[in-house]
């Protein structure tokens, strides 16, 4: 599983990269999480408010940090 959080260094940001990392861990979910910084690339995804959460290779959420609950549904669903 691919999971990709975009933002170029916000406190929500950095804030839906721990949850996710969290919820990874916890639930031991294998994924590559990476962190992506560069504005190009977070607008080749469509997302014009960060963070961004992309899922293999799919926009999930834009502009707001989705609660635990949804996050984990759309790992599971992915």
């Amino acid at each position: 599983m691919d999971i990709k959080i975009l933002g170029t260094g916000c406190k929500r940001c950095i804030t839906l990269e721990q949850n996710v990392r969290n919820l990874v861990a916890v639930h031991n979910i294998t994924a590559n999480i990476e962190k992506v910084t560069d504005i190009q690339q977070i607008i080749a995804y469509g997302v014009m408010s960060t963070p961004g959460l992309v899922i293999n290779g799919t926009v999930k959420s834009t502009g707001s940090i989705p609660k635990d609950d949804q996050i984990l549904a759309w790992i599971k669903e992915a």
